[in-house]
């Protein structure tokens, strides 16, 4: 039997961790996934926001985002209607607030894009109990499929190199 590749929602936090020094736990794992990532192991999608962000990170860590970018492959959602609405509809649930409205659109993306998991390192906007019950809830509603939210260790943990 063949399983079909997980898909896998990166947000910016992710690749920040790759050059990230005062984490070394939290390097070290990203690290590893990335290494899974560069073998295809994953379906990976990133969004116009991905994208914004790391072009508006400072010069000496841009370079260097960018070419961890280019050794891997992935598909880009774009900013629609669609993602517009399920974002602000994290506000008006107040999942969130309108200054993460950025985060509610990296979740957004990735339920338009039908993933089947958010890879985040943000514990105060995505990866914590308030919005994996809000996305439970957006997805339910709007007849999504629901979706995982992980941070790089817990996708990586537990990978059997045995099988």
């Amino acid at each position: 039997m063949i399983l079909k590749k997980l898909k896998i929602y990166l947000d910016t936090s992710v690749i920040g961790n790759l050059v990230n020094d005062n984490t070394p736990e939290k390097t070290a794992d990203t690290l590893k996934l990335w290494e899974e990532i560069k073998t295809n192991k994953y379906e990976v999608f990133l969004s116009e926001v991905f994208l914004t962000e790391i072009n508006e990170s400072p010069d000496k860590i841009r370079g260097k985002l960018l070419n961890y970018l280019q050794e891997i492959e992935y598909s880009l959602i774009s900013i629609n209607n669609r993602v517009e609405d399920i974002a602000s509809k994290f506000i008006e649930l107040k999942i969130l607030t309108p200054k993460s409205y950025d985060d509610c659109q990296h979740i957004a993306c990735a339920i338009v894009g039908g993933c089947d998991v958010i890879v985040s390192w943000n514990f105060r906007h995505i990866v914590n109990h308030k919005t994996i019950k809000g996305v439970k809830a957006i997805t339910a509603l709007e007849g999504y499929s629901d979706i995982l939210i992980y941070t790089p260790s817990i996708l990586i943990g537990g990978n059997d190199n045995d099988s």
